[in-house]
């Protein structure tokens, strides 16, 4: 199976991977929820080189995750922001920072800590089902194909 042709397989993960699949796009979308959006400050951040930067951004707004937005005209300069479907990606990205902290701690206290905005208090992310409030695990749900 070939990268280019994963967005139309009948796989949803193979799918998503096809928009979200590799680590620099993971972390392009982790600093727009950090709040960055401008070019110049994902790649100092990043520490990434401007050809890849620009060909995941390209991508991520081809998939409709970003869109650019004009902040300067003289010269030309955009900044990229989130749109709902790239917003819709958050809860996976927590449970992402959630696994990784518990089960690829870094050495001494973990640099992303998930608080609750109302509160302030730390959360811990579990994912339920919508109609029962009942926890998804792998004992409790388990994907089948559909016919």
């Amino acid at each position: 199976m070939k990268w280019n042709n994963l967005q139309s397989e009948a796989c949803p993960v193979a799918r998503g991977l096809s928009v979200i699949g590799d680590r620099w796009t993971l972390l392009v979308l982790r600093d727009c929820f950090m709040g960055v959006r401008r070019f110049e400050q994902m790649q100092e951040r990043l520490g990434i080189t401007r050809h890849v930067l620009a060909d995941r951004l390209r991508k991520l707004e081809a998939a409709g995750v970003l869109r650019r937005e004009l902040y300067q005209r003289h010269p030309p300069r955009h900044e990229y922001r989130l749109t709902d479907r790239g917003k819709a990606f958050y809860p996976v990205l927590v449970t992402l920072i959630d696994w990784a902290n518990t089960h690829v701690p870094p050495p001494g206290a973990p640099s992303v800590t998930l608080v609750s905005r109302e509160t302030r208090d730390p959360i811990s992310p579990m994912l339920v089902d919508a109609k029962t409030g009942a926890q998804i695990t792998h004992r409790t749900v388990r994907a089948v194909p559909t016919e």
